[in-house]
């Protein structure tokens, strides 16, 4: 028999992301670091992931944590320092994960020396690696656009007498990705931390990095009201996804796959957009002229909990992906409210599957394999600039950022003080040395669901086909050339009849699956 080709590691993972500020705190400040994570990486490793995501860690006034930085070539002291980070890097290579660090283009701090040598003057060397422009005729902004956080993209430096952009907070100036020197020292930013051994990198909101020429004002949303955010009263058309971003993540890709040829280990690069299908699949490039390797993919983020709504999304998903494109998938993530807070714990497990058994890399959110579910921050804790900002929308992040909980001692052995942000309510009883116990817990299904998923080249690489089932039931098969696996998942809190036939290889529920049901709440894989 013919020897098939081995996938790239990036293609056959698991990606699982870590929140350093929340994963563990060594050295008492109540915030986590690189040291901390190092001491956490048995978790990771028995959990049964591939490599590690870690949001941003460089040098940062932590204005939006860690996405407003201040240097893109050191570590932020309160995480360590670059001898920490490279410890931390040799102990996950050591344990045979990849690691993927937080790379953000668009836009620096206004405290990086870049930006405060670009404001010092009009005919500063380094003027034009932000993006500066004269008031409206009229006065006033030089267009309509909106930062993501509420409020003008445009801030007025009365020293020089112009206004600079910024798509987020004032304090994080977007970068000119039309200046060549800008261009080219970002790029040896990427070659200096692959030349320390990284693996990849995920970019930080990648469609905004480039802006229409003559910066025209963006078209009304018709569809806005008030209870989202400030930013959607526009359609985005000239502010973010133009033509000529593609030609530099275009050449993100070649400097990665640069450095890949010469290990003959790929590099990844994952790519944060948030687009309809037909504009995010542009995002793959073409074989000829790839871009990055999978953009991100956050519709089972942004879909409602319906087994009919997701099988077309899949479908349509799985449509609009180029011949040469490999899928992705996301149930969670630092931004977003954590998916047993959205569905409940009992649908939680069924997202699990749903995660982990769709074709594509999976990312997998910390704190997510043990189902923290919804945390309220009180007001005097939030620390979210945007929901600070835009206060009573339900826009907040900080629920989603809260403190890994580890064992049933004093501040759930996150800290020895009080951690930055509130743990889960239910820690004494939710947290990673509980569930280890537990055989039915959250935890040990997350290690089961990929355990199996490792054994079973079907649910790693194979092909998918959706199949009709009851209402509230989504129902696909996986297969590749030697094994066919179906998947079924029950999307209600009630039991549904359905005549499977096969061998059960795993339940999301306790006991043994009922043939010719499926249980309320129950996802199933069968052989």
């Amino acid at each position: 028999m013919t020897a098939r080709p081995v996938a790239p590691w990036w293609k056959r993972g698991v990606i699982y992301q870590i929140y350093p500020r929340s994963f563990q705190d060594s050295n008492g400040d109540g915030v986590g670091d690189l040291a901390g994570i190092e001491r956490r990486l048995d978790h990771v490793v028995a959990l049964g992931v591939d490599a590690i995501w870690l949001s941003p860690i460089f040098p940062s006034p932590m204005a939006d944590f860690g996405y407003d930085v201040a240097d893109y070539t050191g570590i932020e002291p309160m995480f360590g320092d670059l001898a920490a980070f490279d410890r931390l890097l040799a102990a996950i290579h050591a344990r045979g994960l990849k690691l993927l660090l937080d790379f953000v283009p668009n836009h620096s701090s206004d405290r990086h020396p870049w930006f405060i040598e670009s404001r010092s003057s009009r005919s500063s060397p380094k003027r034009d690696w932000y993006i500066w422009r004269d008031p409206a005729p009229g006065g006033g902004p030089p267009n309509n656009w909106i930062s993501d956080f509420g409020g003008s993209s445009w801030e007025w430096d009365a020293a020089t007498g112009q206004y600079y952009l910024h798509a987020f907070l004032a304090s994080q100036p977007d970068l000119n990705w039309r200046n060549p020197q800008l261009r080219a020292a970002m790029m040896r930013v990427l070659r200096f931390w692959f030349d320390r051994g990284v693996d990849g990198f995920r970019i930080d909101v990648l469609w905004h990095i480039v802006k229409a020429e003559g910066f025209p004002d963006n078209p009304v949303n018709p569809a806005w009201h008030p209870g989202i955010t400030e930013r959607d009263r526009l359609i985005q058309l000239h502010s973010t996804d133009q033509i000529e971003a593609h030609a530099i993540a275009a050449e993100f890709r070649a400097l990665a796959d640069e450095y890949g040829a010469k290990t003959g280990d790929e590099r990844v690069l994952i790519g944060e957009i948030f687009l309809p299908n037909d504009r995010h699949a542009r995002w793959y490039g073409t074989l000829e002229r790839p871009q990055v390797h999978l953009p991100f993919n956050f519709q089972l983020i942004e879909t409602g909990w319906d087994a009919a709504l997701l099988r077309r999304l899949i479908a349509d998903y799985e449509a609009s992906l180029p011949a040469h494109g490999w899928p992705n998938w996301v149930i969670g993530s630092h931004d977003a409210p954590r998916i047993a807070a959205r569905v409940g714990e009992a649908q939680a497990r069924v997202a699990a599957m749903l995660l982990l058994t769709l074709r594509g890399t999976p990312t997998l959110y910390q704190g997510d394999e043990i189902g923290i579910g919804e945390v309220v921050i009180p007001p005097d804790r939030v620390r979210d600039p945007q929901d600070l900002r835009q206060p009573g929308i339900g826009i907040g992040r900080d629920r989603s950022r809260t403190p890994m909980p580890w064992d049933t001692t004093r501040f759930a052995g996150f800290s020895a003080v009080e951690p930055w942000l509130p743990l889960n309510p239910d820690w004494p009883t939710r947290n990673v040395t509980v569930q280890d116990g537990d055989p039915g817990s959250m935890l040990l299904l997350y290690r089961a669901l990929l355990r199996l998923r490792r054994r079973e080249a079907a649910l790693e690489l194979g092909d998918i086909v959706l199949v009709d089932a009851p209402d509230g039931v989504l129902a696909y098969r996986r297969t590749d050339d030697r094994r066919q696996l179906l998947v079924l998942l029950n999307l209600t809190s009630q039991a549904i009849g359905l005549d499977w036939h096969g061998v059960p290889l795993l339940s999301t529920r306790d006991g043994a699956p009922v043939p010719g049901t499926l249980r309320a709440d129950e996802g199933l894989i069968v052989a």
